[in-house]
């Protein structure tokens, strides 16, 4: 097996986004490549074509990579479901709740035969596997257990380039401290460095780069410049620097609040809005911060009853009520959608302690959990026309208890969510990712406050992100040493 592997000297150096650049590159050369990613810990996840469900950085690269994501890709994607239990995902269906301990003990050494068969069945298929590792390969008290990083570039025989992230501080002190970590065999596996996320003049850097060679033995294959490219994030530590090109103080004509719940999911739903003219998106926590918005977004969460009883305890669920009252517009996506209805009966303790709870009244349905995950692809066409395409994936069924106006008809045959001119409920994510109604939604708002229309002359979602991978493409390989990195994969 021809192998790549991308690990990282700690959580959000960039391993994804590097992934997905070899990805496109190598594709873009003319190899036949896929995605890896032993397992994965991640609340933002990608619903493939047969409705498996991995993480969304392997949905990503796959796509990068100019193929169909399957579980293979990600054949464990643990959930985190909070008190250190985590929802276990096998080959993209549920197969456990599980503690941590359990987790490692147990269940890791298990589930190797069925990682080794996914790696078999991408050998089959693909010229070159690129791999991405997890966190940090030098973790001492979890490497017995660690099965995402340095063991898979063992099973595959990979070689493995080091990334760090230079914008964290402390570059060259990670890099060696990384590497004193590892045993002999584990350093054998290091052919190259990444520095990461570099701002400033490379130049500046030479003496730090010739020290770092000489006492590693290592070469440093590139200086990546920091790039603002429209990769999805995979996980929520990404919260905390997400889109910084639209400073909080800034102004815009329309304000967009989205409540940063404690166990928000499946954030990029909201990346486009970014992206949208005039539109400000600020993550409120706090009742202090919510102040007079034009829309207040309910995302995605892990868990829809935990999450709503906070809701009550910081008073967001009465100030969301209250600016409804005045006027203002809500959108509630997936469990977002569940909290906006009348009630939630979670009589198995699906997500809560179990029982039955009164949630926002704002749309006329009921939810009801059972353990059985709805995971799917899905097309439709909105209330007004538009034809949208994105993904389920919950355990809750929502049911009107009188005559509504669904949010969109499903091309296989079902009726989605709730539409009211003020609020909409959807389990469809990415739905902000149609372009056309999401320009449309928010030109509906401009007119109501005297602002001009935007025209609905844009890329679509999918344009946008062949742009991305085909920027990335440029700019990774521009400042990265491909010779050698061809050189490594055998």
């Amino acid at each position: 097996m021809k192998a790549i592997m991308i690990q990282g000297t700690a959580s959000d150096v960039g391993k994804s986004v590097l992934c997905t650049a070899l990805c496109r590159i190598l594709v873009n050369d003319g190899f036949r490549v896929a995605p890896f990613k032993s397992q994965n810990m991640a609340l933002n996840s990608y619903i493939t074509k047969e409705g498996g469900e991995i993480g969304r950085a392997q949905g990503v690269q796959a796509e990068a990579a100019k193929i169909e994501a399957t579980t293979d890709m990600n054949p464990i994607l643990l959930k985190p479901k909070g008190d250190m239990v985590s929802e276990v995902i096998l080959h993209g269906k549920h197969f456990a709740n599980m503690d941590a301990v359990s987790y490692r003990e147990q269940f890791v050494e298990e589930v190797m035969p069925e990682v080794r068969k996914s790696l078999q069945r991408l050998k089959a298929q693909y010229d070159v596997l690129v791999l991405e590792g997890a966190g940090s390969p030098a973790e001492i008290n979890l490497k017995s257990r660690d099965i995402a990083n340095m063991r898979m570039a063992h099973e595959t025989d990979a070689s493995v380039i080091l990334v760090a992230d230079i914008e964290r501080g402390g570059v060259f002190a990670s890099l060696i401290g990384t590497l004193m970590l590892l045993d002999e065999k584990e350093r054998a596996r290091v052919k190259g460095i990444i520095i990461n996320k570099f701002r400033g003049m490379k130049e500046l850097l030479t003496n730090g780069i010739t020290w770092l060679e000489e006492q590693t033995g290592i070469p440093v294959l590139g200086v990546i410049p920091y790039l603002d490219v429209q990769i999805e994030a995979e996980d929520s530590i990404a919260l905390s620097s997400l889109r910084l090109k639209k400073p909080q103080h800034q102004e815009f004509d329309i304000d967009v609040v989205v409540i940063q719940l404690p166990r928000i999911s499946n954030f990029t739903d909201l990346d486009p809005l970014y992206e949208e003219p005039g539109v400000g998106v600020r993550f409120v926590s706090s009742l202090k911060d919510l102040k007079n918005p034009d829309v207040i977004i309910l995302p995605g969460t892990k868990n829809s009853v935990d999450d709503f009883l906070w809701l009550e305890e910081t008073g967001l669920a009465q100030g969301i009520l209250r600016m409804s009252r005045r006027g203002t517009r809500i959108v509630g996506i997936c469990g977002g959608y569940q909290m906006l209805g009348e009630t939630i009966f979670d009589e198995q303790a699906i997500e809560g302690s179990g029982g039955t709870y009164r949630t926002l009244g704002l749309l006329p349905i009921e939810t009801t959990f059972s353990d059985e995950k709805q995971t799917v692809q899905v097309m439709g066409t909105t209330y007004a026309g538009h034809s949208i395409t994105g993904y389920e994936i919950h355990l809750g069924r929502s049911t009107p208890i009188q005559p509504v106006q669904s949010f969109a008809q499903l091309d296989d045959g079902r009726q989605d969510g709730v539409y009211t001119e003020q609020v909409i409920g959807t389990y469809v994510h990415g739905i902000f990712q149609n372009r056309t109604f999401t320009r449309d939604y928010f030109n509906t708002i401009r007119v109501e406050k005297g602002l001009e229309e935007v025209s609905n002359e844009m890329l679509s979602d999918y344009e946008r992100r062949e742009e991305a991978y085909e920027m990335l493409d440029l700019h990774v390989r521009k400042h990265l040493d491909m010779e050698k990195v061809y050189h490594f994969i055998k």
